[in-house]
């Protein structure tokens, strides 16, 4: 399968975003109603079919990325951006995605996103993943639905204001993250942690200077630790969030594809991103361009 890539504007959606941080982004979020379908209609012997058929289907969800991934309660429910977008694949297979019977939203760190699509243990990953030609080689990727850009997470009383004033000090991300790489491409030293979670403490306790990944997951934990961390610098990557589905399948990039586009121009994409990131007046960026599917 060959995916032809489109450029996107990310400057101004890092700049908004890192603006949430002064809100309440994520931390108050609201789930997006969604319209269950009543005559999804795949072909035999597609992974659509199947899902459909047996009513039920696994997602991959982060759950420590406030506005996007979140679950700090331990319900079967996390909330999120990534998780509203999840609803909307579902709820097009004719499955309630508020049926937690039927649909469990599994927590998937970045280490082990691609290992859960191979085993079968997920059937869709939406956990901030990146889209990249490294990932495309052993999982299928769709999308992207959102194009966010790399800053820093720093405390409040940082004058840290871009790479330029971290060269060769330690910065934090998850492990298995493109962050990691980018940070080391521009002088900073990279440590990787298993959660998200853990690099913002260990940003709080002052053992790093920083904490590097997509702009829309920092707004997320600055809000969460208003007064005590801030997002700062131009973005200084381009980071194309997708979907990932078992390269086995190769035909549900298609549905996918198709899928979010219906959500753009029915307003629920818009209506997602707003109750889960807008909540500080962000402004809600234009649905990117997604990528083509060819056989």
């Amino acid at each position: 399968m060959r995916f032809i890539r489109t450029k996107a504007m990310v400057a101004g959606l890092g700049l908004a975003l890192s603006l949430a941080a002064c809100g309440d982004a994520g931390s108050d979020t609201e789930s997006v109603d969604v319209e269950v379908s009543e005559d999804a209609s795949f072909d035999d012997g597609t992974r659509m079919k199947e899902l459909a058929d047996a009513g039920t289907i696994n997602v991959g969800v982060k759950y420590d990325q406030p506005g996007l991934g979140f679950n700090e309660t331990g319900s079967d429910m996390p909330t999120g951006f990534d998780v509203d977008i999840a609803k909307i694949l579902v709820a097009s297979l004719g499955i309630d995605p508020e049926d937690t019977s039927k649909v469990k939203y599994i927590e998937t760190i970045s280490d082990n996103r691609e290992p859960f699509l191979q085993e079968g243990k997920v059937d869709l990953v939406l956990a901030s993943y990146s889209i990249t030609d490294e990932r495309r080689q052993v999982v299928g990727q769709a999308g992207p639905y959102m194009v966010t850009g790399q800053q820093l997470l720093v405390p409040e009383d940082s004058d840290a204001a871009g790479p330029e004033d971290l060269q060769g000090k330690e910065v934090c991300s998850v492990t298995g993250s493109t962050s990691l790489d980018n940070a080391k491409a521009e002088g900073m030293k990279p440590v990787g942690f298993d959660t998200y979670s853990q690099c913002v403490d260990k940003v709080l306790d002052g053992t790093v200077e920083a904490m590097t990944t997509d702009g829309t997951i920092l707004a997320g934990y600055a809000a969460q630790n208003e007064g005590q961390l801030k997002v700062v610098g131009d973005p200084f990557s381009e980071e194309r969030i997708g979907v990932g589905y078992s390269k086995d399948s190769p035909e549900m990039c298609q549905w996918i594809t198709d899928t979010l586009e219906q959500a753009n121009e029915d307003g629920k994409w818009a209506e997602a991103f707003e109750a889960n990131l807008g909540a500080s007046g962000v402004e809600t960026p234009d649905f990117p361009e997604m990528d083509a599917c060819e056989s």
